[in-house]
């Protein structure tokens, strides 16, 4: 179904932060498959855990237990401060079983119609239940009826989120992410998810966190949320947790951790030996390599390395990140700049119309890094002041 519209490039292999089309062009790849592939590609660890596991046991049920999952939950909880795990195949799907559980954490207080507050600009999957709590109009439009009980204030906004809660008592949860990533890059002020923290234990909601896109040391942290030392009731990751294998999980803690029972939620592949053995494996590679301080000094390097090349470009409004998410915001829509970027070896995609959008592997070296620079540097600069 044509729901894609892809660029007219076809890779066949990658090495670390380098990809190879069918016509043996070499790019660098500055995007990791939107925050999947932070261990780049064809990773070591990676390939051996899929291999080995391939020829060992691919899947057999959760009718029966599964070791190599109980590992995964227990490094997960130890990293996360958390109890326990739901395992799945994305990162909607962990949302889901995060949007389930508040529901069902309502049920049991006997709130009839519950409410969880999010934020504009934000973006959850697009299973109906979390394109209803996407704060993005474009994927909703169409698929109505939406999901109702979703209550939407502006991102980085404590007020707003202790307004909705005096207005409506039927409130179970705050479900948002600790960095927006498809609407932008946006960092909230310092003190945000605290603030969040601090409403929730008042009002007795449940503090979600979407750390899909910021988890598994993207941002310079394990987890965003650690940046602040805030700790939710329900965590969701996924993308780098698999480096390209398709994984997604919903850690929860404390109450929250004891709302979901046997039969009241579910997944075949949930948690099988294969993707639990390769994200086994990409913990390892980045607790060994101290993948996320790593991902931090990029950051700066990479933030450092822009406002310097692109200092006295008017038409950029902001240059933003924080560890290996960035975004270098212009005054006008630029989702050409993909297709010049490609055009120059570098992958990048713009988001929220013009935010040029960059998440790089945290394998990245510093000659790489600065690579990245000096190509969409050229590029942004070609795009807003295009030769006479």
């Amino acid at each position: 179904m044509p729901v894609f519209a892809p660029l007219p490039v076809a890779f066949v292999r990658g090495a670390g932060a380098w990809l190879w089309d069918s016509a043996g062009k070499k790019y660098l790849d500055a995007l990791a498959g939107v925050a999947v592939c932070g261990l780049g590609h064809a990773h070591p660890a990676v390939t051996e855990a899929i291999c080995d596991q391939a020829g060992t046991l691919l899947h057999t049920s959760n009718w029966y237990q599964v070791p190599l999952q109980a590992q995964l939950a227990e490094r997960l909880c130890r990293l996360a401060g958390m109890d326990n795990v739901f395992f799945c195949n994305s990162g909607a799907e962990a949302n889901e079983a995060a949007i389930k559980l508040a529901r069902m954490y309502a049920s049991q207080r006997k709130i009839l119609n519950p409410g969880i507050i999010v934020t504009e600009g934000s973006f959850h999957g697009r299973t109906l239940a979390t394109l209803s709590a996407t704060g993005n109009r474009k994927i909703q439009a169409g698929f109505e009826p939406l999901v109702q009980g979703f209550y939407r204030v502006p991102y980085n906004d404590l007020e707003a989120v202790r307004l909705v809660g005096e207005s409506n008592k039927e409130i179970v949860a705050v479900l948002v992410e600790p960095v927006i990533g498809e609407g932008g890059i946006v960092i909230p002020d310092a003190g945000y998810l605290q603030g969040l923290r601090r409403l929730c234990d008042q009002h007795g909601w449940l503090l979600m966190l979407d750390e899909i896109q910021t988890g598994m040391g993207r941002t310079g942290r394990w987890f965003a949320c650690q940046h602040e030392q805030v700790r939710p009731d329900v965590m969701t990751l996924a993308k780098g947790l698999g480096n390209g294998v398709p994984i997604g999980a919903c850690l929860a803690r404390g109450p929250a951790a004891a709302v979901l029972t046997p039969g009241s939620h579910g997944s075949t592949f949930s948690g099988n030996p294969l993707v639990c053995r390769v994200a086994l494996a990409v913990i390892d590679t980045l607790e060994k390599e101290h993948l996320d301080k790593r991902a931090a000094q990029l950051g700066e390097r990479l933030l450092a390395g822009f406002t310097h090349g692109l200092n006295g470009v008017t038409a950029v409004k902001e240059i933003r990140g924080r560890g290996l998410m960035l975004a270098i915001e212009l005054d006008r829509p630029c989702k050409e700049i993909m297709t010049l970027a490609l055009a120059s070896g570098l992958l990048v995609n713009v988001t929220a119309d013009k935010a040029i959008r960059l998440l790089p592997p945290l394998i990245l070296s510093d000659a790489e890094a600065d690579q990245i620079v000096a190509i969409l540097t050229d590029v942004v600069r070609g795009f807003v002041e295009p030769p006479p």
